[in-house]
């Protein structure tokens, strides 16, 4: 185990001889150099990959970084709107005595050691007004990856208005510069388009609050000269830790420089400073691969599983989830007997999904009942306690599902507490799927929400998982507890979540949450530090799934991507929507009742598998090999980290009559290891029909020749594993 080095170095970096003082941020591979100039400014003189130590920083001073017609040199590390910039700027801010303008200079830095990384704090401050900005950056070497956040405070005597608010400011000169979003709707997220970026703006950007990333998903990667690509290229990728509105403004200037900002979207959001408060931005994360965004990917993977998320290094639970085999109506008898169906199929969990509470508006479809958080009792008599009870009796744990957050208009909780809804004061109220969101900025909401939770534990001491949904975005912006301050709502809005989230994690550590938000609606870091899992969609259409994962997987680990195996698009076996969902963290929603043996007898026996292989499933060492947008098969790679054991799925999706199929070439395997090679996951009675089965190959042989592994049969899969010997 590495010892963690505590040290602080007061004013680290150096000083030039003409008293400029350079500021390095480093991982093993990337540096962001940043220069005090003469003006006592800070500036940005270099991002790339990480120079020698001899290198004189100095050097990165020269003129093309000076912006034409201006004596002020480089690109200002954290610019405010109203200097001389021409550009949009990472701050706004309006003083007490109305001034629109902010001049930041240098005060002091340091670098400390924190966990698993090294953090840089600049701090700076206005010479005029009381105004000071920290910048934060932290750099894990071996990952790879740098996480940038900014503080800002006055003490002004007065109210004082921030416009904007930045995480993050990078620049970036390229002759050409191509972007990949990843955007979609409810049942097609995570899709990837690219375009090339011209002079002007280019912005990806949530207004939707609760569901924010239902339209487009929090993550973008940068190809430089030429369009992101999987294995080599230099390319940015990059993401926010915000469960609420984000922007990234992509700018090309008169130059042909690039800005990228990143943080939360300030339109709608004139946020009111006060004296003494610190507003702190989200973390930007971003990482600098000069090989492609496979490396990239593998980078975003081990750093989460290490440093980011809840639970990273512990294991998941496999589930069977009532919905799709019960959906609202169910009673005791129908459930109880799917915990037979959990206990033979051999899921480590039984989760209870949407409609088991609300008594004078019982939950019998999603009009009503929503915030009334008693069980019904027509449907359950015996409450929540005899279905953990029961379920426990027959050898599975419990979950069970929650969307505390929102409510019915038609719910007793709305009858009692109108004020805690956002809601327009004097005009018509919209409503999104019959319901709308609690006021998560007023702390007495923050109970409540906190109490849901609360008093099913307190209930029911043996509950492990809770399915934590959001199906609507904010759709009536007004805010009965912060009248006075309606700017500050979307951003408050989810600090009372996270505080909320917070208490829940301190009280009961050892509970597993899955975020849900009509599906991929929440997927970003910032959550993740409180919840062990997301649910990446509602479209379980195996063929959908393999775009939408094959997206998720650029930034998310394996370990945290919810899959669940249905009867979405029966013309694709159970084996082959077995296969999509056994790549990420697997479960079912699916009945055994009326399943072939032969299906049955295969999940029962996917399962055993999975878990023998699960570590493995969710290394971190993901290599995309053949991709589902490029044709009509997709194939993705898992290797272990000292690349003893790999694990490679292959689907089959429309392939062509006649098509030409070529050995897949195998990637991340130690070329002169020797590796036995067999199918699994096969259907009872089934023998492989691979050339290779079971046969003994060199790495170096399946890097450079590969294997066979793609097919001419419309929607069929295979597992092959690959054991070093």
């Amino acid at each position: 185990m590495k010892k963690l080095l505590l040290f602080v170095l007061a004013v680290a970096g150096y000083a030039a001889a003409d008293g400029r003082t350079n500021i390095s941020v480093t991982t093993d591979h990337t540096q962001l150099v940043l220069q005090v100039k003469d003006n006592g400014r800070l500036y940005q003189t270099y991002l790339g990959e990480r120079l020698s130590a001899d290198s004189n920083l100095d050097d990165l001073d020269q003129p093309w970084a000076k912006p034409t017609n201006s004596n002020i040199a480089g690109f200002e590390a954290y610019p405010v709107m109203g200097t001389e910039d021409y550009y949009d700027a990472a701050m706004g801010i309006r003083h007490a005595d109305g001034n629109p303008t902010t001049v930041l200079k240098y005060v002091s830095h340091e670098q400390r050691a924190t966990d698993g990384g090294t953090e840089t704090v600049i701090r700076l401050k206005d010479e005029v007004y009381p105004v000071n900005v920290t910048l934060h950056y932290v750099a894990y070497a071996e990952e790879d990856i740098i996480k940038q956040w900014t503080e800002i405070s006055h003490d002004e005597k007065g109210g004082v208005d921030l416009s904007r608010y930045s995480s993050s400011m990078l620049y970036f000169e390229s002759e050409k510069y191509y972007l990949t979003e990843f955007c979609g709707d409810w049942s097609k997220e995570m899709q990837m388009k690219h375009t090339e970026l011209n002079n002007g703006k280019k912005i990806l950007d949530s207004r939707l609050g609760t569901r924010t990333a239902m339209a487009m998903q929090p993550f973008f990667e940068l190809g430089f000269d030429a369009p992101a690509r999987e294995n080599e290229g230099t390319v940015l990728m990059g993401t926010i830790a915000w469960t609420g509105n984000f922007r990234f403004t992509f700018e090309v200037d008169h130059n042909g420089a690039l800005r990228v900002l990143s943080g939360i979207n300030p339109d709608a959001s004139l946020y009111r400073l006060k004296r003494g408060e610190v507003f702190v931005t989200p973390e930007f994360i971003f990482t600098l691969s000069t090989e492609g965004v496979g490396e990239g990917s593998r980078r975003f993977a081990r750093w989460a599983l290490d440093h980011q998320l809840f639970k990273g290094k512990e294991d998941r639970m496999t589930l069977l989830n009532n919905w799709e085999n019960t959906f609202f109506n169910f009673d005791e008898a129908k459930l109880t007997s799917l915990f037979d169906e959990a206990r033979d199929l051999g899921v480590d969990l039984f989760l209870l999904d949407d409609g088991w509470f609300g008594n004078k508006y019982p939950r019998s479809n999603d009009a009503a009942g929503l915030g009334d958080w008693q069980v019904t009792k027509e449907k359950l008599p015996n409450g929540v306690p005899y279905l953990v009870k029961t379920a426990n009796e027959k050898g599975v744990e419990f979950g069970i599902w929650i969307e505390p957050e929102m409510v019915n208009p038609k719910s007793e909780l709305a009858e009692k507490h109108p004020d805690w809804i956002l809601r327009l004061p004097n005009r018509d109220t919209y409503y999104f799927r019959n319901q709308l969101v609690l006021d998560m900025t007023n702390p007495e909401v923050q109970d409540f929400v906190f109490g849901v939770v609360d008093n099913l534990m307190q209930e029911n001491p043996n509950l492990k998982f809770f399915k934590w949904d959001c199906n609507s975005p904010i759709t009536n912006i007004y805010s009965h507890y912060e009248k006075q301050n309606q700017g500050n709502l979307y951003i408050d809005y989810v600090r009372g979540f996270y505080k909320t989230l917070e208490r829940i994690q301190q009280k009961y550590p050892d509970l597993n949450m899955m975020m849900c938000s009509s599906g991929g609606g929440r997927c970003d870091f910032g959550a993740l530090k409180y919840y062990t899992e997301f649910w990446c969609s509602d479209n379980t259409d195996p063929v959908e799934r393999l775009f939408i994962q094959w997206g998720f997987s650029h930034f998310m680990p394996a370990k945290v991507m919810c899959a669940h195996v249905t009867n979405m698009n029966r013309r694709a076996s159970v084996k082959f929507r077995t296969d999509v969902a056994f790549m990420c963290k697997l479960g079912f929603d699916i009945g055994l009742h009326d399943m072939a043996p032969a299906d049955k007898a295969f999940c029962q026996n996917a399962l055993k598998e999975y878990n023998r292989l699960k570590q493995l499933v969710f290394s971190p060492m993901t290599y995309r090999l053949v991709s589902p947008y490029d044709g009509n098969h997709c194939v993705i790679q898992r290797v272990s980290e000292d690349k003893s054991h790999a694990i490679v799925a292959a689907y089959d999706i429309h392939p062509r009559v006649g098509e030409n199929l070529h050995p897949t070439r195998l990637q991340g395997l130690d070329a002169d290891a020797r590796y036995r090679v067999k199918e699994i996951c096969l259907m009872p009675d089934a023998r492989s029909g691979m050339y290779f089965h079971d046969r003994v190959y060199t790495g170096d042989y399946l890097m450079k020749v590969g294997l066979k592994v793609l097919t001419g049969g419309e929607l069929s899969s295979r597992i092959i594993e690959l054991v070093k010997e």
